[in-house]
């Protein structure tokens, strides 16, 4: 049975992908078709991929190993924070600062330094400062909350990065391969699917459709990490998918099969309520009964007359 349910992939517009002028020809073996001007991609495919990722995702984590979430465009920040804060993953959701991945000796100090403002405020130090050097501090603080605040904990390099659209996040793709570090990512239409080691072909505009991929890599960390699934995975939803469709599957076998036994039952039974007719025999030619004889008064008035 496929982790996620075609159901699932239809309901998020997951196969939508871009006008048919704007593709990456590279992305043909995972087109099903077009229509309306707009390419249709195949979800079989689709849910093999996810299998594939969620496997890969399972191996890594269980090692101990860390993903790093990627989706700057105003679409993907909210579900990439909430699913990478939910499964205790990095993630970089407003803007992909240069170096993150290939100057680390930079983006280390930065991160000292977001840590450092985090526990001073933590600590009251803020309290302590006049108005001016507070409102200095706490503003150098959110740009770093806002920047780098999705890596603070991160210690060393990611060794895997989930990419929402890698057009849009094609520095954190070039970082990547520079340092062979292994691309999770959805591929719309117009991706180049060379760049990305892991592939998941899908629509990376729509909200809903990100948000599902997510939430897939998400519950893969969550079920090798901690053993389990939140109660609202996709992959426990997927299975109730599976049971209702087996359950419409076999409530109209039931109803065919009823209705066939039905169906033999009553032919019998109209057999017996008109059984073919049987040949009549002939009606006998009975005897022609002979003339009633006259009675004895009437035989002697006819001779009488006879004789006179």
């Amino acid at each position: 049975m496929a982790l996620i349910s075609l159901r699932q992939l239809l309901e998020c517009g997951v196969h939508f992908g871009h006008p048919t002028r704007k593709w990456n020809p590279k992305m043909s073996p995972f087109i099903y078709t077009k229509r309306n001007g707009i390419h249709i991609l195949d979800l079989q495919m689709t849910t093999r991929f996810i299998d594939d990722v969620h496997a890969y995702v399972q191996e890594i984590v269980g090692q101990g190993k860390t993903i790093l979430f990627v989706g700057t465009k105003k679409q993907a920040q909210d579900a990439v924070r909430e699913e990478a804060t939910k499964c205790g993953m990095p993630y970089v959701h407003n803007r992909w600062l240069g170096g993150l991945l290939t100057n680390r000796n930079t983006m280390t100090k930065r991160i000292e330094r977001l840590r450092e403002l985090r526990k001073q405020k933590e600590d009251g130090y803020f309290d302590t400062l006049t108005k001016k050097d507070k409102n200095f501090l706490m503003e150098e603080l959110g740009k770093l909350e806002k920047n780098i605040g999705g890596v603070a904990d991160l210690n060393g390099l990611p060794d895997a990065l989930f990419i929402v659209d890698t057009n849009k996040e094609v520095n954190a793709v070039k970082e990547a391969r520079r340092l062979g570090i292994p691309i999770i990512a959805i591929l719309d239409t117009n991706c180049d699917p060379d760049d990305v080691d892991y592939k998941l072909p899908g629509n990376d505009d729509a909200i809903r459709s990100i948000r599902l991929f997510c939430q897939i890599v998400a519950d893969s960390v969550m079920e090798a990490r901690y053993g389990y699934l939140p109660p609202d995975s996709v992959f426990i939803r997927a299975q109730e998918d599976e049971d209702e469709s087996m359950d419409d599957d076999g409530g109209r076998k039931d109803k065919k099969d009823k209705k066939e036994k039905a169906e033999k039952a009553e032919k019998p039974a109209a057999v017996e309520a008109a059984p073919a007719p049987a040949a009549q025999p002939e009606a006998p030619v009975l005897a022609q009964a002979p003339a009633e004889e006259p009675a004895p008064a009437e035989a002697a008035a006819e001779e009488a007359n006879d004789n006179e």
